[in-house]
């Protein structure tokens, strides 16, 4: 005959028998909702930054009379980031976006505010369909958008060159000086609504007390904007700042689609277009992935810089 013996005192409450099932269940609960998440990031983002970080170090040997023999991967360690720093065409191009980025960037975020306050003004009229105006360029494909601009600049198609001519004025949209700022003139026509609405969202989440109670105090319109509106939507400009310098730095379908139009646009007129260029009509793949490395880490460190700026002007 047997008996059992409990080691627990008297008086101490049970412990509840489903204790290890709920912490298996609550496990397997949270792997369901992160697994696909995590499949999907380490599919799509993680596995191609790793990817290229590993073409950019490698090299390809080819063996036999003129190479024609067999081809085996070799390790070359920096020197693909070496040929694409000496290369000139590439560090002019990574000047030019950066340029690029210097007068785009507060021209598209300033844009944007202006826009949203503007809509969102108490004396504003028809803001439903200006806003959807202002917004209609975002759905537009940037394909259809770089043709659409390309006819207006193209000399003898568009009516805008010919209404120019006939003020007397010399509008040259494609030419060497100016198709940077044609090409800025499209991203900030297809973007500046898209950062509008970001900044419309922030602006909306704003207590309507605080405008009764700036009115009560005798804040005119412009104290309200500059008090309480532009500080409280900073959030919205901060993350549109950074989505617009990561998309200046990565530009590339706009020159593409004007490339033919112009001479003006080389193969290398932006860093994406060599990168493009060296991958594709080159066949050079580590080359390309060690110029699109580069691009990253200067993207990188231009958006961190600005976020780390933002919080240090916060302190």
């Amino acid at each position: 005959m047997t008996t059992q013996t409990s080691t627990q005192a008297p008086g101490t409450p049970a412990r509840p028998r489903t204790a290890a099932p709920n912490r298996r269940g609550r496990r397997l609960a949270i792997l369901g909702l992160l697994g696909p998440f995590t499949l999907l990031f380490a599919a799509t983002i993680a596995l191609p930054i790793f990817y290229a970080l590993y073409e950019s170090l490698t090299g390809v040997e080819r063996s036999g009379p003129l190479g024609r023999g067999t081809t085996s991967t070799i390790f070359v360690g920096l020197s693909n980031f070496a040929d694409a720093l000496s290369d000139e065409a590439f560090v002019a191009s990574l000047g030019r976006v950066l340029l690029f980025a210097v007068v785009q960037v507060p021209v598209m975020i300033v844009l944007a505010t202006a826009l949203a306050l503007m809509l969102d003004a108490a004396s504003a009229r028809g803001v439903r369909f200006f806003r959807s105006a202002y917004f209609l360029p975002y759905g537009i494909p940037g394909v259809i958008a770089s043709l659409l601009w390309g006819f207006l600049y193209t000399p003898g198609l568009s009516p805008v060159v010919d209404l120019a001519q006939a003020v007397g004025l010399q509008a040259d949209f494609l030419g060497a000086d100016n198709v940077l700022w044609s090409i800025a003139n499209i991203v900030t026509w297809q973007y500046a609504g898209y950062n509008m609405l970001v900044i419309i969202a922030q602006l909306k989440s704003i207590d309507p007390d605080l405008f009764e109670a700036a009115s009560i105090d005798g804040a005119s319109a412009w104290q309200v904007v500059t008090r309480i509106k532009l500080p409280l939507i900073r959030p919205a400009i901060v993350l549109t700042t950074v989505f617009t310098i990561i998309g200046t730095l990565q530009l590339f379908g706009e020159p593409l689609i004007l490339r033919p139009l112009t001479g003006s646009i080389t193969s290398t007129y932006t860093p994406n277009l060599a990168a493009y260029n060296e991958a594709f009509a080159n066949n050079n793949y580590n080359l390309a992935a060690a110029e699109s490395v580069l691009l990253a880490l200067v993207a990188c460190a231009f958006s961190f810089g600005f976020l780390k700026l933002v919080n240090r002007s916060e302190k």
